[in-house]
């Protein structure tokens, strides 16, 4: 799944993110950790709230937490946090750009193996083949209610979301 391209190619919106992502120059200057814009944005079920959510293929955390505050550190809100999430070490890096939030994340896992990736492919997949849900997640996403567990919600999936969605994903054969 091409998000950019998705991007570029979008509606309104989705093409001004399209051209915030390519002023922040952020795919150029982290090339090297593989970045893909994933989230709402490419699949089409952002709000006013939605960030733009850029995953990275980190093995040495220290060089990339200096490298967002060389690049982002006289941003807006800019901040950097490291922490764990299933027992994996992450770096995010948040910060607003051209009106939007941003939110750069580094594991060592390689991003087609991101949760935050394989996510966006099942729900695009689902959403392909239910296009009306886009409005109903839209929905559940203004009532406060984060992507996955709105689309487990829809689909009477019941657990963990983001351990849920991923199982889903691989029995239908989407991942």
């Amino acid at each position: 799944m091409n998000s950019l391209q998705i991007l570029k190619d979008g509606n309104s919106e989705q093409k001004k993110v399209y051209q915030a992502v390519q002023k922040l120059q952020v795919l150029e200057d982290f090339t090297t950790y593989h970045p893909v814009v994933c989230g709402t944005y490419p699949i089409d079920v952002y709000t006013e709230e939605s960030d733009i959510d850029i995953i990275m293929f980190v093995e040495d955390f220290q060089l990339f937490s200096q490298k967002l505050q060389l690049h982002y550190r006289h941003l807006r809100t800019f901040n950097v946090k490291e922490k764990f999430i299933r027992r994996n070490q992450v770096v995010k890096s948040q910060f607003d750009f051209k009106g939007y939030k941003f939110e750069l994340f580094g594991q060592n896992v390689p991003t087609s193996e991101q949760y935050a990736y394989l996510h966006m492919k099942i729900e695009n997949h689902i959403l392909k083949l239910n296009p009306s849900m886009k409005d109903e997640i839209r929905l559940l996403k203004k009532a406060g209610i984060k992507t996955e567990p709105a689309f487990c919600m829809l689909l009477g999936i019941a657990g963990d979301p983001y351990e849920e969605l991923i199982s889903y994903g691989i029995d239908q054969r989407i991942i």
